[in-house]
């Protein structure tokens, strides 16, 4: 079963548009959706200033996740240039012992897609489908 710990980014883009491509994760059997509270809570920052109206959407899309706590952010060492703002994220799914952390934040997590954190695999959320539909 995998274990997927969801960025704000995949958050706010599933809770900003009631059609998005994105909600096909909480469709999924034989998953766990996983977020922090920290996490949630820059998803709402965000969607409120993009998208105040469709925040229940957003709300409902999070009832329906497993929550970690959050971690301190001891950076690992092969994370070492993620900025400090994204260690938490990081350290939730590690906490959460996530098989993957899906983001869309090529920014930052761009340089680590298609390789382990942690323990997880770091994926955008399309290549994970792509993934699990090949299986």
């Amino acid at each position: 079963m995998d274990r997927l710990f969801l960025d704000a980014c995949v958050l706010c883009s599933a809770g900003y548009n009631p059609k998005s491509p994105l909600r096909c994760l909480w469709e999924l059997k034989d998953v766990v959706l996983l977020s922090s509270a920290y996490v949630i809570a820059e998803a709402e920052r965000n969607l409120s200033r993009l998208r105040l109206e469709q925040m229940d959407d957003l709300k409902r899309l999070e009832e329906q996740l497993t929550l970690v706590k959050d971690s301190p952010t001891t950076a690992m060492e092969e994370a070492i240039n993620l900025p400090e703002k994204d260690l938490p994220v990081l350290m939730a799914a590690v906490k959460a012992k996530a098989t993957h952390l899906l983001t869309v934040d090529k920014k930052h997590f761009g340089p680590f897609y298609e390789q382990k954190l942690g323990g997880a695999l770091v994926l955008t959320p399309g290549e994970y489908l792509r993934r699990i539909r090949i299986r």
